[in-house]
């Protein structure tokens, strides 16, 4: 699946997307596979009370199933003005 990052997560893990193959059963199972390959993942992940998620252009929770995804994107939430 593809994986994208915006904003300070993109800052962080320092690419703005990549390609992955994953065994995680939900999006917080890939978030933990993701911490556990280097430090950068793990401080882009720190605090998903900070992120959210989308599941192929579509809002997400982290306890929402993989299967059949294409593209999962992390980004912080949006403000207005």
């Amino acid at each position: 699946m593809e994986i994208l990052y915006f904003a300070w997560v993109r800052e962080r893990i320092g690419i703005p997307k990549e390609t992955v193959e994953s065994s995680a059963v939900t999006v917080a199972d890939l978030v933990e596979e993701l911490k556990s390959r280097e430090e950068r993942y793990e401080a882009a992940f720190a605090d998903l009370g900070a992120l959210r998620v989308a599941l192929d252009q579509e809002l997400a929770d982290f306890d929402a199933p993989l299967e059949g995804v294409r593209e999962v994107a992390f980004f912080p939430p949006m403000t207005g003005g």
